[in-house]
């Protein structure tokens, strides 16, 4: 949500949940109703129209996967745009993308409507219309949308489509429901090439998965991984599901018939399944049909209705759609959304409904891809995307000029109605939100000669996502404080004296004076620069020349003074500090230095660290206090026992579990750093840091807990 917001969704959703959140949302009315629609516009190359639609959210795919990396929130498409375009695009971006997931939403249960109507006698928009106030209420009420139920929606989908693929094989190979297949007559292309274009941008509506998965970021578990990889396999899915699908469809449906059916699925599948008895063939085909409508109409309203959660937030619209109900639902944007759900699902044609919302989408994903654009240009350092959108610029400009050109085939009805979207938004931030929000984009960052107007805020906000995100694995976050030095100073020392101490101790792996990094130092600390929270001062640099980070972590038992600068205003004021954690590193490796002050921070805050910290009485219980247990071990070479094999052997030898460093070996009372040609003897003390799960596959393969000890991480000159 806003960055206001004061608690995070936990990270609770991992890449089947974002596979099948991305997926249900594409297998929705832009399959079950849009069809013979689509058909009607271009003739058989109706498959042709939904596999390049595919192609062509592809930009827009790469660009959320980016920014959903660099800021996994929630509010998704209009967080993004609101911290890379300003508020003014934020408020278009994210009323927009709002009433995308409205009209998409509309649509489904439209769709619902239809095939509902099959069994009972009523009309599909009187039935639509009393769905949407059917979930409504249920939200209101706090149902909450499950992934795992999502789960079950989606496998039964993706089951029936799988069983309607194989009979239509079957029947094409002469077996039972051959009948069904009367072979097409129709031209490739009924109304030439401007009506493939157009078809396309109709059915672009069938791709919006991409901004319901964005929407959750904030609770994706390694969403590096995770956002990008499930994102594009529900893309993948859908794309070969339309294709095959739509193609099924125009081969057994008559033509003539296919074009006015607003149940395609149904009609297709009652020839294929012929065979069967009638009550059978009828609930095999609307079962995982209604299911499937009915999850993606109540997962848009819910998706919907954070949108106004996160303007009302950050007070670009009232701040009463920002609030929680007792419930724990946002009762007032609900209502909202379901107002205008039932509006256009009763004014609006299918076709009309579908143009709207396939317009919108079209420019919502051409202003994510100017974010990116924006982001990469700005030189925020702490602008870090765990995954880089490939072929950039190149993509991103391909994405705003293809939904430009789609828009413009798509009628003046919906551009004068996304015109006259834009042009209400920009009067209401004019007339309500400017003066309740000061705050701007990452744009003002790239044109930073505009001075005043650029704002100081986002790269602050930026810092602390990465601080949530934490290190990566490449960082070797546990190597740099194994090799770090440590000093504990005396009750009058200053943190000027700490400086220059630990500052010589850099300069004796840095290609810089000792003089030059304490001035950087306190330099730092002094203009604001200087991190301060909990205790903890982070004075930091990045150097030209130096190789790897390295790390000084000084403690002050009876605490000292840093006088901070703001970094806004000349004031300073007085802070109490215990920790200082001194870090330099490459100057051509922003990101990493920012991830690794981020690491520190993390930890710093945690409850027991301070305790941990101030109650250390050597090296080693220096650095354990910074590391976590579960990420570093010592192991004791023995003569005999689970560890007994690795006497004699080199380290290269050994196959280690992924993701886990032998840093230093304690032998006869030095300290060797190791290489693969290090060879192990017994009575060796192994001190061994990494990911938790190799941490926890090294003592299941080599001691019990009981035969392990806390590691010695003593490297360089330490003073305690």
């Amino acid at each position: 949500m806003a960055a206001s917001e004061g608690h995070r969704l936990s990270k609770e959703l991992n890449l089947l949940d974002v596979y099948v959140i991305g997926t249900g949302s594409m297998l929705s009315a832009g399959f079950f109703l849009l069809p013979g629609i689509a058909a009607s516009k271009t003739g058989t190359s109706v498959v042709l129209a939904y596999f390049l639609a595919s192609v062509l959210a592809v930009p827009a795919l790469l660009s959320k996967a980016e920014l959903g990396t660099a800021m996994p929130r929630a509010g998704g498409v209009y967080y993004f745009l609101d911290r890379s375009l300003g508020p003014i695009v934020g408020t278009v971006g994210g009323l927009g993308t709002w009433l995308v997931l409205v009209l998409k939403s509309a649509f489904a249960l439209l769709g619902m409507g239809y095939y509902v109507a099959l069994v009972v006698s009523f009309p599909a928009k009187s039935v639509a219309v009393a769905l949407t106030v059917v979930f409504v209420v249920l939200n209101v009420l706090g149902a909450k949308e499950s992934s795992g139920l999502l789960r079950v929606l989606v496998t039964l989908v993706l089951g029936f489509l799988a069983l309607l693929v194989l009979q239509g094989a079957v029947s094409l190979l002469g077996g039972p429901g051959s009948a069904a297949f009367h072979g097409s007559s129709e031209p490739l292309f009924t109304h030439g090439s401007k009506g493939l274009v157009y078809t396309i941008g109709l059915v672009f509506i069938s791709f919006a998965g991409p901004i319901k998965v964005a929407s959750i970021s904030e609770e994706v578990k390694d969403p590096d991984r995770n956002l990008p990889l499930g994102m594009f396999l529900a893309l993948l899915t859908a794309s070969a599901v339309y294709v095959v699908g739509v193609w099924l469809m125009a081969e057994v449906i008559p033509t003539d018939a296919f074009h006015v059916d607003n149940t395609p699925v149904a009609s297709a599948g009652k020839r294929l399944f012929a065979w069967l008895p009638g009550p059978l063939a009828t609930s095999l085909v609307l079962v995982p049909a209604i299911a499937g409508l009915a999850a993606a109409g109540n997962a848009g309203i819910l998706a919907a209705s954070r949108y106004p959660l996160a303007m009302g937030r950050d007070r670009l619209i009232p701040e009463a759609f920002g609030r929680l109900g007792r419930t724990g639902s946002p009762t007032l944007a609900l209502i909202a959304t379901g107002a205008v759900m039932a509006f256009v699902i009763w004014t609006l044609n299918v076709e009309g409904l579908a143009k709207l919302a396939s317009t919108f989408l079209l420019l919502i994903f051409a202003l994510v891809n100017l974010a990116v654009i924006v982001m990469r240009e700005s030189r925020i350092e702490a602008y870090d995307p765990g995954f880089r959108s490939p072929g950039y610029p190149w993509v991103q400009l391909e994405g705003l000029l293809a939904p430009a050109i789609l828009i413009g085939v798509m009628g003046t009805g919906p551009i004068l109605f996304a015109i006259g979207l834009v042009g209400a938004c920009l009067a209401w931030y004019f007339y309500y939100a400017r003066d309740r929000v000061v705050r701007s984009g990452a744009l003002l960052h790239w044109f930073e000669r505009l001075g005043q107007g650029r704002f100081e805020g986002l790269d602050p906000e930026l810092r602390g996502i990465l601080k949530e995100k934490g290190v990566r694995a490449e960082d070797a976050f546990d190597e740099v404080v194994a090799r770090s030095f440590t000093l504990d100073l005396g009750p009058n020392e200053t943190f000027e004296e700490a400086t220059r101490r630990a500052s010589e101790r850099l300069a004796q792996r840095l290609p810089v004076s000792a003089e030059h990094l304490a001035e950087g130092f306190l330099h730092g600390t002094q203009t604001g620069a200087t991190p301060v929270s909990h205790g903890t001062a982070l004075p930091h640099l990045r150097v030209p020349g130096a190789t790897a980070p390295e790390m000084v972590l000084v403690r002050s038992l009876s605490g000292l003074t840093v006088e901070v600068g703001d970094q806004f205003t000349d004031e300073r004021h007085g802070t109490l500090i215990h920790a200082i954690f001194f870090l330099v590193s490459p100057e051509e490796n922003p990101g990493q230095h920012l991830r690794l002050l981020a690491g520190i921070a993390g930890r710093a805050d945690d409850d027991d660290f301070m305790d941990s910290w101030l109650a250390a009485e050597d090296p080693v219980e220096f650095r354990e206090a910074v590391l976590r247990d579960e990420r570093f071990m010592s192991l004791h070479v023995a003569g005999h026992g689970p560890s007994s094999g690795l006497v004699g052997k080199e380290l290269k030898a050994v196959e280690w579990p992924h993701g886990t460093l032998v840093a230093l070996v304690r032998r006869e009372g030095e300290i060797l750093i190791p290489s693969g040609s290090t060879s192990l003897l017994a009575g060796d003390r192994l001190s061994i840091v990494g990911e938790a799960n190799g941490i926890q596959a090294v003592r299941t393969r080599f001691g019990s807990v009981a035969d392990l000890e806390i590691p010695d991480f003593i490297s360089g000159e330490t003073d305690l």
